[in-house]
């Protein structure tokens, strides 16, 4: 047996499928009757908005349980995020919906950010997406080369073009290419697991290209932003993990839940909306008043084939990053000498340095509560993740491979070494969409087709944002739509 299989690589954990009655027997006559379909946080976040309003609410998850890219597992006795571990604080959607829950926010201990690069870890230079707001601190960092540096000096400055183009196109007129290859990707990587040449600049970097409303110096314009104070954290996560966001909502939402429950098909009726849910052996017809479609775009596409075809061909189009979240837990002793561990809350790996790994976040630097658990058992936890759009190889490893290949990159990049004590893969396949050129006339298209079928509409990361809080207000927005 491997090293990695001792360690229990790959575990699978999650409650199993349930088979509830979509509506219980003491439904009131009259009262609205909506199905949500999908039990990510944007489902949940739909569901609870409409009970709110006095809808009779069942939402639908077909797999084993609710919460989407949302999820906690137990890693050396620890139970930690293996997906988002945390939302955007200057944005209220998250953050109010969690306070409102009775959940506690907690803040990272330490943001300062690395970036692996040119063979050394190196300070992640002030800047707005990329956009670096100081040139004179770009050039003490090492991030770029004399001739990179230089091009950037030497911005072109240049007005916001007057249609969407790509976020590498859009800064690389005005910086050059390293500054993209080098500053600009590995943060995108980070959020969108895409490529800079790729993604719509407007619909993933709209303050970028807001700073071009100040002039035509995209510099210029990043260093009159204020730095980040104290007092005002960016980010936010739960004591917990961030993944029990979607479990308190599941549970103190108002609504019914089955999980379980994978929904094939949905047809219009004289009075609202029939869906077929469950197996192909074993269907069962649900119908409903009103349906919103919280789900990923293709299998949204599947569902939107004969209510609005136009907007189901709109989202067959939307491309798919898969990805791995891959947390290792240590000894104590094991790592105490280890001080890039201690220094940063992480970093992040440009694709260009042909490294597997695209970012490791120091767990236990970067939160207190993580820190504490893990003192507790003795541990300490830290997390790599692998996996861009459409490189697709680098997750065809097994779970013990991308084990060791997050073990040797870290201890290239840190000088770790010791062995852990415990593993686990989270793989997230199709988990990330991407916002390619045209985006947002896209999710305009689709939502015009949508609005033509009264007590229809849909949500979700496919839309308005990958981040907790935008996902909420994409749920926000659907709830609206129905009207």
């Amino acid at each position: 047996m491997t090293r990695a299989a001792l360690m229990g690589v790959g575990r699978e954990r999650g409650p199993a499928g349930s088979r509830q009655p979509v509506w219980q027997a003491g439904h009131v006559t009259g009262t609205r009757r909506t199905a949500v379909v999908g039990g990510g946080i944007a489902g949940l976040a739909a569901a609870r908005e409409l009970a709110a309003a006095g809808d009779d609410v069942v939402l639908l998850e077909g797999s084993p349980e609710v919460g989407g890219k949302l999820r906690v597992a137990e890693v050396a006795g620890v139970t930690v995020d293996v997906g988002a571990e945390a939302m955007l604080a200057r944005r209220p959607e998250g953050v109010d919906l969690a306070t409102g829950l009775g959940l506690e926010l907690v803040h990272p201990v330490t943001t300062a950010s690395r970036i692996w690069t040119r063979g050394a870890l190196r300070p992640l230079p002030r800047s707005v997406m990329g956009v670096p707001a100081d040139l004179d601190q770009l050039a003490a960092s090492g991030v770029l080369s004399d001739a990179g540096l230089a091009r950037a000096r030497a911005e072109v400055a240049a007005p916001a073009p007057g249609h969407d183009v790509s976020v590498g196109d859009l800064i690389a007129t005005h910086l050059g290419d390293e500054v993209v290859d080098r500053l600009v990707e590995p943060l995108l990587g980070g959020v969108y697991a895409g490529h800079a040449r790729s993604l719509s600049a407007r619909a993933t970097v709209p303050q970028v290209v807001a700073l071009l409303d100040r002039g035509p110096s995209l510099v210029a314009a990043a260093a009159r932003v204020p730095a980040d104070a104290p007092a005002t954290p960016v980010f936010a996560g739960l004591a917990g993990g961030v993944g029990r966001l979607p479990q308190v909502l599941a549970r103190d939402g108002g609504f019914a839940v089955r999980t379980g429950a994978t929904v094939r098909a949905a047809r219009r009726t004289a009075t609202g909306f029939e869906l077929t849910v469950g197996p192909t052996v074993a269907p069962e017809a649900v119908a409903c008043d009103r349906l919103v479609l919280a789900t990923p775009a293709t299998p949204t596409a599947r569902l939107l084939a004969d209510l609005a075809p136009a907007a189901a061909a709109e989202l067959a189009a939307v491309e798919y990053a898969s990805m791995a979240v891959v947390t290792l837990a240590f000894r104590v002793e094991d790592v105490a000498g280890v001080a890039a561990l201690d220094e940063a809350s992480g970093f992040l790996v440009p694709p260009v340095d042909g490294r597997t790994i695209k970012a490791s976040t120091f767990s236990a630097t970067k939160w207190g509560w993580v820190r504490e658990a893990g003192a507790a058992a003795g541990v300490l936890l830290l997390r790599t993740s692998v996996g861009r759009h459409r490189e697709e190889a680098a997750l065809q490893r097994s779970d013990e491979e991308l084990v060791a290949v997050s073990l040797a990159d870290l201890a290239d990049a840190t000088g770790l070494t010791a062995a852990p004590v415990d593993a686990f893969v989270q793989r997230w396949g199709g988990g990330l969409p991407q916002y390619a050129v045209g985006h947002l006339d896209r999710v305009a298209r689709i939502r015009a087709d949508v609005a033509r079928v009264p007590g229809l509409a849909v949500c979700g990361a496919a839309y308005d944002g990958l981040g907790i809080p935008a996902c909420i207000a994409s749920a926000r927005r659907a709830v609206a739509d129905l009207g």
